[in-house]
């Protein structure tokens, strides 16, 4: 599937997902604007960005200070993303010609984040991250093991109090917060990792489930008309569930259930000139649970992203027809 009709079927599902309609088409609105929050409802926010990311794991010796890393071939990427309405999709790829892909032999990195709103409060996360070689970081030894596989699956059901706070603004700037302002958002955190231990004398697979309560708080400064600032935190607690399946049957299979925390920290800047904005945001999500009875992982996932955009208006054909589908699925 190409990326022309991975946007096409993403522009029809928001068309059906949009609470914004008009009864005639003569009467479009492409912009309102309140005391906090200035809104594109009929606008197509599209941007290109730089980012670099990837899924970390750190093996902890509970019995000791033995620790090893599992540091995946970083790979830069470049990619666009598309919001309107309530959804927002977006997609990356790694080209050769970037300076931290060269030399990473066939390594794979697979990167694919959506994210949705529903009503006034409710927002929808999915995350995707599949890796394919890393290198094992001991004691500054770095030591390659490229059939080594990881396999991450999640996302985050948010619940944002405040009315008055965009988290638009900070994610993909198809809002624009105009007066600052905070929130509280109570998330659920979900994942799904898969772990393939796979070299010469080894062949153990390692499945996690995570499910983690993590309230957060959010706060968007506007220092200037054309100045944003974000900073967010959240902190959680929850369940792990790992087994640890070896495919060689020299060891037992082992399944543990245990207590998961969860760190997250963001930081965003934008600088929106009318239709057209700059800026970059930085991410850190840290899970930490046990991988066995005698060891711990830590989960990290760094996210950084520097962006560019624009928000054009969308056509009358595509707001008309988008109207029609909400009026049959009577979501108007």
């Amino acid at each position: 599937m190409g990326l022309r009709t991975i946007v096409f079927y993403f522009l029809a599902f928001a068309c059906t997902s949009s609470v914004v309609a008009q009864k005639e088409i003569d009467s479009i609105v492409y912009d309102q604007e309140t005391k906090y929050i200035h809104k594109f409802p009929n606008r197509i926010t599209a941007r290109l960005f730089y980012v670099n990311t990837s899924n970390v794991i750190t093996v902890n010796d509970r019995n000791s200070d033995v620790s090893f890393k599992l540091n995946p071939n970083k790979q830069d990427r470049i990619g666009a993303s598309v919001s309107f309405r309530a959804l927002t999709i977006s997609y990356s790829f790694s080209p050769n010609f970037l300076s931290e892909n060269k030399d990473n032999g066939d390594s794979k990195l697979f990167n694919l984040n959506l994210r949705t709103y529903f009503g006034k409060h409710w927002m929808q996360t999915l995350d995707i991250y599949s890796e394919k070689g890393f290198f094992l970081e001991d004691n500054n030894i770095n030591i390659p093991f490229p059939h080594l596989k990881s396999f991450k699956i999640g996302g985050a059901t948010s619940y944002i109090l405040n009315n008055n706070f965009s988290f638009r603004s900070i994610v993909s700037q198809d809002e624009k917060q105009i007066k600052s302002t905070g929130s509280f958002i109570p998330r659920v955190v979900y994942y799904y990792t898969k772990l393939n231990l796979k070299t010469d004398t080894n062949n153990d697979v390692l499945n996690a489930f995570d499910l983690v309560f993590a309230p957060s708080y959010y706060y968007n400064f506007v220092p200037s008309k054309n100045l944003f600032i974000s900073a967010g935190v959240s902190s959680g607690i929850g369940i792990n569930h790992t087994k640890n399946k070896d495919n060689n049957q020299i060891e037992e299979d082992e399944n543990l259930t245990s207590l998961v925390t969860e760190l997250n920290v963001s930081v965003s800047l934008t600088y929106d000139l009318s239709n057209f904005y700059i800026g970059a945001h930085y991410n850190y999500l840290v899970l930490n649970h046990n991988s066995d009875r005698s060891a711990y992982i830590n989960d990290e996932i760094p996210f950084f992203q520097i962006f560019a955009g624009y928000r054009f208006k969308a056509s009358k054909r595509l707001i008309r027809k988008a109207n029609k589908l909400n009026e049959k699925l009577n979501l108007n």
